[in-house]
C-alpha cells in the first residue's frame, strides 16, 4: 500500500486479505484512537489519510490479526453486556453467546426487599470478570462473588472491578475448594463458564493465543463440569440455583449430570444462534 493511506484504502487492504470488516474495522479505530464502537465516524472519514504512526499501528494489528489473535488482545479491550472490559492474553476473549449466561442468571435472582438480604451470587472461573462484573453492574443490590485458580485472571479481573467501580469480591479457588461459605452465607446463584473443550478438539487449532487451561477439561469437555456440579450442592441454599455454560453438543450429558446429583427443573437455553449453550437447575428446597 502507498502511503499515506486512507481509511478507505485500509479496509480494502483488510478486505483483500480475508478479514472480516466488523475485525478490519475495529483494529483501523483502534489505530486511530478512536472508539471501538465508532464505525459510522470512518465512513464519514473514509477519504482521511493516517500518519505515519497510525499506519504503523494499522499494519502490526492486522498482522496480528491475520496469525489468529484475537481483536480484543490486540485491542486490549471488548464489550460485554453494556461494559467495556479491558482484556489480553492472561484470561479467555469474552465471547457474545456468554451474554445468554448472564441474562438466565439475572432472571434466576431473587428480588431484593427492605426486609430481605440481599441476593448472594458466585461466579466460578471468572477470567477477565467478564459475568460478574456484568450481574453486579445489573443487579447493584446483590453481593457477587468471583473465583479463579489463575492469579493472573484475578488479576485482570481485579483491575476491571476498580476502573469500572463494581464492588465484586474475588477469591482464589480450584473452583469451590477454598470457598468458605460459612463467611460467605449460602448462595442463591452459583454461574460458571468453565472450560468444557474435549483434549485433543480440532477446533483448539484456532485458539492458540488463548490459556489453554481455561479452554480444555479432560477428554470429553467435562471433567470441570463435573466437579463443580459436585462441590455446588454445599454451597448452595435451598431453591439456590447452578447455570453452567458448556458446548454445543454437551446440553443432554450436562442435563444428566445435574439430575444424577439431586438437582430439580433442570433446563438449557439457547445462545444467539440457536444452540443449546447453557444449562441449569435448582437445588431442591
Amino acid at each position: 500500500m502507498q502511503n499515506p493511506a486512507s481509511v478507505a484504502q485500509c479496509l480494502r487492504q483488510a478486505q483483500t486479505l480475508g478479514l472480516a470488516r466488523v475485525d478490519a474495522q475495529m483494529l483501523l479505530l483502534h489505530g486511530l484512537q478512536r472508539p471501538l464502537h465508532d464505525r459510522a465516524w470512518l465512513l464519514a472519514h473514509d477519504g482521511d489519510t493516517l500518519t505515519t504512526a497510525q499506519e504503523t499501528t494499522w499494519q502490526n494489528a492486522l498482522q496480528r490479526r491475520m496469525q489468529g489473535e484475537p481483536v480484543a488482545y490486540i485491542t486490549g479491550r471488548k464489550d460485554f453486556f453494556g461494559l467495556t472490559l479491558a482484556v489480553d492474553a492472561r484470561v479467555l476473549d469474552p465471547r457474545p453467546d456468554t451474554e445468554t449466561l448472564v441474562e438466565w442468571a439475572l432472571a434466576c435472582l431473587p428480588e431484593s426487599a427492605p426486609e430481605t438480604r440481599s441476593p448472594r451470587v458466585l461466579d466460578l472461573g471468572t477470567g477477565s470478570g467478564a459475568v460478574a462484573l456484568a450481574l453486579q453492574h445489573a443487579r447493584p443490590d446483590a453481593t457477587v462473588w468471583a473465583v479463579d485458580a489463575s492469579e493472573d485472571a484475578l488479576a485482570v479481573a481485579r483491575a476491571n472491578a476498580t476502573r469500572l467501580n463494581l464492588s465484586v469480591q474475588f477469591i482464589a479457588s480450584d473452583w469451590l475448594s477454598a470457598v468458605d461459605f460459612q463467611r460467605t452465607g449460602l448462595f442463591d446463584l452459583i454461574v460458571s463458564n468453565p472450560p468444557y473443550v474435549a483434549e485433543g478438539d480440532p477446533h483448539l487449532a484456532a485458539l492458540t493465543h488463548e490459556p489453554l487451561q481455561a479452554l480444555t477439561s479432560g477428554p470429553d469437555g467435562l471433567d470441570d463440569i463435573r466437579q463443580i456440579i459436585a462441590q455446588a450442592p454445599a454451597c448452595l441454599g435451598p431453591g439456590g440455583w447452578l447455570l453452567l455454560e458448556h458446548g454445543w453438543d454437551q446440553a443432554d450429558p450436562v442435563q444428566a449430570l445435574l439430575r444424577e446429583a439431586g438437582f430439580e427443573q433442570v433446563q438449557s437455553r439457547r445462545d444467539l444462534s440457536g444452540i443449546a449453550r447453557c444449562t441449569g437447575a435448582a437445588w431442591p428446597k
